[in-house]
């Protein structure tokens, strides 16, 4: 099959479309036949030799797709059926093996493209605000990079349970983009500071920043506040002043959707079709693409992610 392969390691840039081996399926597995790959930033961090593969998963990048299920193996899916997926690596590719638990419908009306631009977003933003933290109605949520795919399924979901929304973006067009999806407070991070903007204020806190943002989101965290940490953009040390976290009643979170174990992501992969997916069928939450590229520019749809010159996500198709 052809698939996309790193040449030079480190180097995001050093991708080409190779031929290489086809999967073979493990017990309770299907081969699904790629037609789109969403691209995230976990991605864009495995190319850079900071994020690798769990040990025995491909090492070929890609955390989502949809396309068409080529051999149902011993589950009692059937040949031809339209799926999205959930993947722990191989989405770049022409095939990719994905546990059953995994599998996602494509949601009423949606193309092979649009469905994999939200699976990843989807079940990363359900599982850590409301799985993880519990976001409730009439809650305040600050999401930093609220333009970007995270960003924009994190705000649109938040609407639609009934909290109020704060972003956090770089520039003016992002701040709009993140508005027209129902942003409620704008915060341009690099001339305003959220935590003076925000103090006390916000009830749950979905962080990409990591390190250097660690302070000023308990100093905006309201009592009983909760933080959740689903990226590490900033670094990945601070140090916490405990004080202020006992005194708040803070909890602080971390996860990484990738490493948690497949019982785990089938959970998630249910909870995500039964809550987020009728949203996107009713128009509640849409998908916001920015562009869409052949497989084999992979490398140029890292690079929107490396100037973040994109709202929204990059999808390559096939």
């Amino acid at each position: 099959m052809k698939a996309i392969v790193q040449t030079t390691e480190g180097d995001p840039a050093a991708l080409e479309l190779q031929e290489v081996p086809k999967p073979t399926l493990q017990p309770g597995e299907v081969l699904v036949k790629v037609a789109a790959s969403g691209v995230n930033r976990a991605d864009l961090t495995q190319a850079e030799g900071n994020y690798p593969p769990p040990k025995g998963a491909s090492d070929i990048l890609g955390l989502e797709c949809a396309g068409e299920i080529a051999d149902a193996g011993d589950t009692n899916r059937e040949v031809g059926e339209k799926v999205g997926a959930l993947l722990v690596g191989g989405g770049y590719a022409e095939y990719v093996a994905v546990p059953e638990g995994q599998l996602l419908p494509i949601p009423e009306g949606f193309s092979f493209a649009e469905t994999a631009a939200v699976i990843e977003t989807a079940c990363t933003v359900w599982s850590n605000i409301v799985m993880e933290v519990g976001l409730s109605k009439g809650e305040t949520i600050l999401i930093h990079g609220g333009g970007g795919g995270i960003g924009l399924m994190a705000i649109q979901i938040a609407k639609a349970i009934g909290a109020t929304v704060a972003v956090t973006a770089g520039s003016a067009e992002k701040l709009e983009v993140c508005k027209s999806y129902g942003a409620d407070i704008l915060i341009n991070y690099k001339e305003q500071d959220f935590a003076e903007e925000l103090k006390n204020q916000c009830d749950v806190i979905l962080d990409i920043v990591g390190g250097p943002y660690l302070k000023k989101n308990m100093f905006a965290l309201a009592k009983g506040g909760r933080m959740i940490t689903i990226g590490l953009q900033g670094g990945n040390k601070a140090e916490i002043n405990m004080g202020v976290m006992m005194m708040k009643d803070i909890s602080l979170h971390g996860t990484t959707l990738r490493r948690r174990s497949p019982e785990v992501k089938a959970e998630i992969v249910r909870q995500t079709v039964k809550n987020v997916w009728p949203m996107l069928e009713d128009g509640r939450v849409k998908n916001h693409i920015h562009e869409t590229l052949p497989l084999a520019d992979a490398a140029k749809a890292l690079n929107h992610l490396v100037e973040s010159s994109h709202t929204g996500k990059v999808v390559l198709v096939q």
